[in-house]
């Protein structure tokens, strides 16, 4: 479905199915971060990702492995019916622009690669803010909720150490610090 279309499946749906105003103001958020993304790629960009994607379907190996041996075929052929071969036995112009298209074929990809991983690791270091904001959060409001326990007169007061250890925000330093340790201890065995 085009998103023109889901806006107006969207438009059309009753008002007992409509998500909260929040998750609505996130999706458009997400949307306007895309949006704003692939308004940055150039044309060129543009033009090697819809080569890409042409030849990345189905259909492009089952036309390629049509041509392939219908050129063998043409070729070996051509002696027994009274034609010239154009590229006879072992195909040395079917090898050559095979060994081109190849390369073509590797650069479009790695280029198209190059971008998507640019994207992931955009989107990787936004989840990584996302989530050290949520957990200062969450760390203040087990404070909070702590400090009212503590503060309520008719629920016991008690000392609950873990709830005291999650109060505290994580240091980002010492995971990462503490991740790249047990990596190089990985990478030693």
């Amino acid at each position: 479905m085009k998103p023109r279309e889901r806006l107006s499946a969207r438009e059309g749906m009753s008002n007992e199915s409509t998500m909260p105003e929040h998750v609505g103001q996130n999706i458009q958020t997400i949307a306007t971060l895309f949006a704003n993304a692939e308004r940055r790629v150039g044309r060129n960009q543009l033009a090697i990702e819809r080569i890409t994607e042409i030849f990345g379907r189905p259909a492009s190996a089952y036309v390629l492995a049509i041509a392939v041996v219908g050129w063998i075929f043409a070729n070996t052929t051509a002696n027994w019916l009274g034609f010239r071969t154009v590229d006879p036995p072992p195909f040395v112009w079917l090898q050559g622009v095979a060994c081109i298209a190849a390369l073509l074929m590797t650069v479009t990809i790695l280029t198209s690669q190059n971008r998507v991983a640019k994207l992931t690791q955009q989107r990787a270091h936004l989840d990584l803010q996302v989530n050290l904001i949520a957990e200062e959060k969450i760390a203040k409001l087990i404070a909070l909720v702590e400090e009212l326990r503590r503060d309520l007169p008719s629920v016991k007061d008690r000392r609950d150490t873990l709830a005291d250890a999650m109060t505290e925000a994580v240091d980002v330093h010492a995971v990462a610090d503490e991740l790249e340790a047990i990596q190089a201890g990985e990478n030693t065995t």
